[in-house]
């Protein structure tokens, strides 16, 4: 497999926080997370696991999505209207600034509690009823909380219970197990190689640097995924 610099910077696993932001803006190809709402747009994988997760548990129309792909100037757009309403504390710790965001990568979606009026910035979507049960279930088709109460030291955003991001199977389904947040599932993967692997759910996992040649046998299934930092994480899966 011929690997390129390039492709650590994009993929399903890749970090965008305050610390690591995009190097391009999104050009692939966006659709409606939920047919209810053709404004909302978002990658096609992160629309199939959300529709998958609200058949699995029958959510009907109790939880709608809120905000999915924005474009750079959209961000940048939101982070001032944001200063200017809300002021600094709140803007810092609920927007994050152009560049840095995730919903600039079509993987991230913010979904709420169907209500006749919702806060697009903080929508409501509990730990109760429905919105839980969506909660638990969507690490099994690929998708992760990604900002919870006892990671914000970690992550630099407040808790945000309505923040959801694609990250794949069985990624999602391994950081719900561990309860750990994607920098650390980044972090944690620089200790698996090609040669000593991370097992999970009938998958091989492993980090491998974008400059050495890699070598996978004929026949098998794999996808690769930059982290945006430093390197390629590589996910096999072990049944065909």
């Amino acid at each position: 497999m011929r690997l390129t610099e390039r492709m650590i910077y994009q993929g399903n696993l890749v970090l965008v926080n305050a610390m690591h932001g995009l190097h391009e803006e999104y050009t692939g190809p966006l659709v409606p997370a939920d047919s209810r709402f053709p404004d909302i747009l978002v990658a096609d994988c992160l629309r199939q696991a959300y529709t998958s997760t609200m058949l699995a548990i029958h959510a009907g129309n109790r939880i709608v999505p809120v905000s999915g792909f924005r474009p750079h100037q959209e961000q940048l757009d939101l982070f001032s209207t944001s200063l200017q309403e809300n002021g600094e504390e709140f803007t810092y710790r609920y927007v994050a600034l152009g560049g840095h965001s995730e919903h600039e990568t079509g993987l991230a979606l913010d979904v709420g509690i169907a209500s006749d009026r919702i806060d697009f910035i903080r929508p409501d979507f509990p730990y109760t009823g429905i919105s839980q049960i969506f909660r638990e279930t969507a690490p099994y088709f690929g998708l992760i909380e990604r900002y919870s109460a006892t990671k914000e030291s970690i992550t630099g955003i407040s808790h945000e219970p309505w923040h959801f991001r694609y990250v794949g199977y069985p990624h999602a389904s391994f950081m719900n197990e561990k309860q750990i947040c994607l920098e650390e599932y980044i972090e944690l993967l620089h200790r698996f190689t090609i040669d000593h692997p991370l097992y999970v759910e009938n998958h091989t996992i492993f980090f491998h640097p974008y400059d050495q040649e890699l070598i996978l046998p004929e026949r098998v299934g794999y996808e690769v995924s930059g982290n945006n930092t430093d390197g390629l994480i590589i996910t096999v899966c072990d049944r065909l």
